[in-house]
């Protein structure tokens, strides 16, 4: 469990999930800090993205899904009977492995969420488009072209506009599914720069296979295993002094 002081955004508490007959979570309880980078890391199928989906309720998608225990927001249980499923997702963004911008234009994309939730004023919308543009490191390479087609630009800058577009609602946590795996080492480097930007703003937890970047990144790191979270903690004291053999030996690349 992360344990540094720092106000608690997420916490999950012996929570579990089932695809019909297979347990894929196990009994994870853990604490992500506000205004913190958190990495997940763990070989493939080890339950990293399926853990991050279960912060917003992308799994519910699924109809053989069975979720147990608790998952929290500010406290506030987000699989409780009620609650506001869009309100959550509002709340909790998403970016995921691929770059997805709609076919439209790029002003668009960034403005298709705030319209969705009801604004509709032409002045309001421009200020969240420029607002969400810069706060994802890309307004100033799209400013003279926001009427052109999302889909010409390069991966690097369609994944930036996907962090845009996810922004341009308010969030309050950015999950990041793999954000770089599908960008070149010049595109990548710019959105680990944007991720550790963005803490300022957003609690920001992303899955990576990638320990370079989970060291350069994150703050806090958790390692998943068999549906397990082995531990987690300060991301120098995991990769330095990691508690449990299984931890050392993934992150010594001894398997994975």
């Amino acid at each position: 469990m992360i344990t540094k002081t720092g106000n608690i955004k997420i916490k999950t508490e012996r929570l579990n999930l089932y695809y019909g007959n297979t347990h894929a979570l196990k009994d994870i309880t853990i604490k992500i800090r506000a205004n913190a980078v958190t990495a997940l890391i763990g070989p493939s199928g080890c339950g990293k993205s399926t853990f991050l989906k279960t912060l917003n309720r992308i799994n519910d998608l699924v109809s053989s899904v069975r979720i147990e225990g608790g998952v929290y927001l500010d406290e506030k249980d987000i699989y409780a009977p009620g609650v506001d499923v869009t309100k959550l997702r509002r709340k909790v963004g998403m970016v995921f492995q691929q770059p997805n911008p709609f076919p439209m234009s790029i002003y668009d994309n960034i403005a298709y969420g705030p319209r969705i939730h009801g604004i509709k004023d032409r002045n309001s919308l421009d200020e969240i488009v420029e607002s969400s543009l810069r706060d994802a490191g890309i307004w100033e390479e799209v400013e003279s072209r926001l009427e052109g087609s999302a889909l010409r630009l390069s991966g690097g800058q369609q994944q930036r506009l996907c962090i845009a577009r996810a922004l341009a609602v308010q969030p309050e946590v950015l999950l990041m599914d793999e954000p770089t795996s599908a960008l070149d080492p010049a595109a990548s480097l710019k959105t680990e720069e944007l991720m550790r930007w963005l803490k300022k703003k957003y609690t920001v937890i992303v899955v990576t296979h990638n320990m370079q970047q989970a060291v350069r990144v994150s703050d806090e790191t958790a390692f998943f295993l068999n549906g397990e979270m082995i531990e987690a903690g300060m991301t120098r004291e995991i990769f330095s002094y990691p508690r449990d053999r299984r931890t050392r030996d993934y992150i010594d690349g001894r398997f994975g």
